[in-house]
This record gives structure tokens, C-alpha cells and sequence, in this order.
């Protein structure tokens, strides 16, 4: 069997399939190609390859000094790999099975404090043209928990202005419906009226720049960054933060994890359980604060 052409396959069934990033298929073809060159030093073939191979590429990826969570992407990988190869019956066994995965520890994310979000969204000058769009990408991005990538491909007709909702395109190009509130709802609709109609250039996005073209990633981080140095939030967030805000706030304002998830476009549960994680200091508040015996 060839190694590449089933790397291909797999990496193209990834794509196809399950709807996967360049960003996470260059990751895995990455990650698959180490294998591969370590199958290649040990003599064997991907057909031939059993835990002890494994093993050792794993191994191997330590005494690199890659940490255990690169380790655990590229493990998963490998084992898609073999998955993949198994269930197309081109393999008769999975060398993976037993080869159990570095430990993570919980990694959690940062997030700003209800402060710090209220000074980031004064901080766009809402008197000029750029100002009014900044304040409106900002006060969407933390009303909704959009990842930054579904704001800037939002286009202008998933936005139902008058339902409060945005029905962004996430991950697998799955499409989910979000309310977004009504402070974020009128700065929106001030850009429509006022912003976007003096820029937009044959583009059916919502955000875009002076020059009419999509606001890009890179363009919103620029941004960003500069209306958080302005707000004098010491540590330049990145877009996530607000979308971890975002998911942290309301659930330590009440709500459900349920419904967290499927605001955040999250598959598993267990993928927003992280944020309860952030909410204790806030509980531990609440007890000393209401308890009898806090």
C-alpha cells in the first residue's frame, strides 16, 4: 500500500466528508508525514506497522520536545488513519487500538472580565464611519460567541434584523441560529443604514472595509488590538476571548449548558463544559456572599 496516496485519500475523505480546515488538514498532513518518514527509518510499511511502531513514533515525538498536546493532535491523526484505511477494509487491523494518548491537563481558556468588555466596546469613536462598524463587529462577536471566522464570512442576509438573530456558518459548514440581543442589534442596524451602504462593493458580507472589499481575520486582530490598547486592557486579547466572555458570562449569569452549546455551535457537551470550569470563583462568591455559614 502506498503511504502517500492513503494519506491522500484520508486527508481528502477529511475534507470532503466531514467539512475540516485547511488550517486542521495541513496540521494532519503534517503530523501523518512525521509517521510516515518514522515507518520509512523503521523498515516497514503502513500495512505492516503495529502498536510497537506506534509506539515508538510517539516516543519519538517526546524526545523532540513536542508537548503532549501536539503529540495527542498527531496521534489522532495516525489513528484516523488507520481508521479510515480499516473501514474501507484496505487494513485488517488497527496497530492503534491499545496505544493509549498522552495525559491533558485542562487547558483553560482566558477570558476578560465584565470590565474590561464594557471598556472594549466604548472604545470605537462611533462619530466616524470605521468607528460605527468597529463597535458593531464588537458588540456582535461578544453578543453572539461567533468565532471570529464566522463573523467575517457573515453575510448580510443572515442577519434577521427583526427576529434578533444571525445564522452563521460554523464548523463542517454547519449552520446554527443565534440571537444577538438588542444593544448588538442596534449597532448592527446603524452600520447597515449608515456604514456598509458607502463601502460595500459587489459583496454580499456584512463586514467590509473602507476600500469595499470582506474584513478579513488578520484585519479584525488589527483592530481589535488597537480598541483594546485604547480601553487599557493590559494583556492584547485575541478575537477568542470574547467568545470565551461571552460563554463564561452567561453561564455564570444562569443559563444552561445546553444552550451555551448550541449558541457556540459546539458538537459535544463536553466541548462547553470548559466554561464551568471559569464560573467557580464566581460561585465561591455567591456562597460567601448568601450562605448562612459562607
Amino acid at each position: 500500500m502506498d503511504f502517500d496516496a492513503a494519506v491522500d485519500g484520508f486527508l481528502l475523505h477529511l475534507r470532503v466528508e466531514r467539512g475540516l480546515s485547511d488550517n486542521t488538514l495541513d496540521a494532519y498532513g503534517r503530523d501523518l508525514g512525521r509517521f510516515g518518514t518514522h515507518l520509512e527509518h523503521e523498515g516497514v510499511t503502513l500495512a505492516e506497522a503495529d502498536a510497537v511502531h506506534v509506539t515508538g513514533f510517539l516516543i519519538g515525538l517526546g524526545e523532540k520536545g513536542l508537548r503532549a498536546r501536539s503529540q495527542s493532535r498527531a496521534m489522532s491523526a495516525v489513528r484516523g488513519l488507520f481508521r479510515h484505511l480499516l473501514s474501507e477494509r484496505r487494513l485488517a487491523k488497527d496497530p492503534t487500538e491499545n496505544v493509549s494518548l498522552p495525559q491533558l491537563t485542562p487547558r483553560l481558556p482566558r477570558l476578560l472580565s465584565l470590565a474590561e468588555v464594557d471598556a472594549l466596546l466604548e472604545a470605537p469613536d462611533e462619530k466616524k464611519p470605521i468607528g460605527v462598524r468597529d463597535a458593531a463587529m464588537l458588540h456582535l462577536l461578544y453578543a453572539t460567541g461567533l468565532r471570529v471566522s464566522e463573523l467575517v464570512k457573515l453575510k448580510w442576509n443572515e442577519v434577521n434584523m427583526d427576529a434578533l438573530t444571525v445564522m452563521p456558518t460554523g464548523k463542517g459548514n454547519k449552520r446554527r441560529l443565534v440571537p444577538m440581543g438588542e444593544v448588538a442589534h442596534d449597532k448592527v442596524e446603524k452600520y447597515i443604514q449608515d456604514v456598509r451602504p458607502m463601502w460595500a462593493r459587489s459583496t454580499d458580507v456584512l463586514f467590509v472595509t473602507a476600500r469595499g472589499g470582506g474584513m478579513t481575520r488578520q484585519g479584525f486582530w488589527k483592530l481589535l488590538r488597537r480598541h483594546a490598547l485604547k480601553s487599557g486592557i493590559r494583556s492584547v486579547p485575541s478575537p477568542h476571548w470574547l467568545r470565551h466572555s461571552f460563554a463564561t458570562h452567561l453561564i455564570e449569569n444562569g443559563a444552561d449548558l445546553r444552550s451555551v452549546q448550541a449558541m457556540l455551535g459546539h458538537a459535544d457537551i463536553s466541548t462547553t463544559q470548559i466554561y464551568t470550569h471559569l464560573s467557580r470563583k464566581h460561585l465561591r462568591e455567591v456562597v460567601e456572599k448568601f450562605h448562612p455559614r459562607g
